[in-house]
């Protein structure tokens, strides 16, 4: 059987930029996360980042890739249009996304669930997060507890500008009190699409094991599935029509 191949998108901004943020990812968010899924059996993951060409998501890259995942978070505006409409094709055509954290204001998460989806309350001040799993059967959910607590992290509170999730596998709680729907998944098309929120850039939040697990799960959750042949546009009827 043939491995999951997955692309891992970085914008690749704060690592450069900030000492802080450098010191926890070197390689940058994009190379842990290829990292982890690559000492997964049955997944094999590349990476790609805004600064190459074509933002690293060339048409021939994006055919090979059965999920993308996405990290971004200053430089949304930056990520050009077409290629955002390619991604959102691809999607459409049965390519899994997963968008991470602050992901969630990228142009494509906007473009896939025609809202305002960058619209959220945030408070940056390290608190202690606790994420439920409220759909225990749910194939990403596999290998949690009833919750799991990340120790600091950024708080994102609701209400979140999306459309009401076709499943919702986490809840997030905060010290502050904020709760965050923070485990969403969406069919889109063909496409699934998964939205996981933890993963601020001065927290080593991707290198905790059950956070990995999570987006793990994700990944063979996103992948298509092989179902019946499709045919769309005009056709020659099947019987005779009288």
């Amino acid at each position: 059987m043939s491995s999951i191949k997955v692309t891992v998108w970085n914008e690749f901004q704060h690592e450069k930029n900030n000492e802080r943020v450098k010191a926890i990812y070197p390689e940058g968010i994009h190379a842990t996360i290829a990292s982890f899924l690559n000492a997964e059996e049955g997944i094999s993951a590349r990476t790609a980042v805004l600064d190459e060409p074509e933002h690293g998501l060339t048409e021939a890259v994006l055919r090979e890739t059965d999920v993308l995942i996405w990290w971004g978070h200053v430089a949304h505006e930056d990520v050009a249009d077409e290629i955002v409409e390619r991604v959102r094709q691809r999607v459409l055509e049965g390519m899994g996304l997963i968008v991470l954290h602050s992901g969630h204001a990228s142009k494509i998460f906007r473009a896939l669930m025609g809202t305002n989806t960058g619209s959220l309350k945030w408070r940056d001040d390290g608190e202690k997060e606790r994420v439920w799993v409220i759909e225990s059967a749910h194939p990403i959910a596999a290998g949690l507890g009833e919750y799991f607590e990340i120790p600091k992290e950024e708080m994102y509170g609701e209400r979140f500008e999306i459309p009401a999730p076709d499943e919702l596998v986490f809840i997030s709680w905060f010290e502050g009190g904020e709760v965050f729907r923070s485990g969403c998944c969406y069919k889109r098309g063909l496409g699934k699409v998964f939205y996981f929120r933890p993963g601020h850039e001065t927290f080593p939040v991707y290198h905790q094991a059950e956070v990995q697990r999570v987006i793990m799960n994700g990944v063979r959750w996103a992948v298509k599935g092989e179902g019946a042949k499709v045919t769309y546009g005009r056709v020659a009827p099947l019987e005779p029509v009288r």
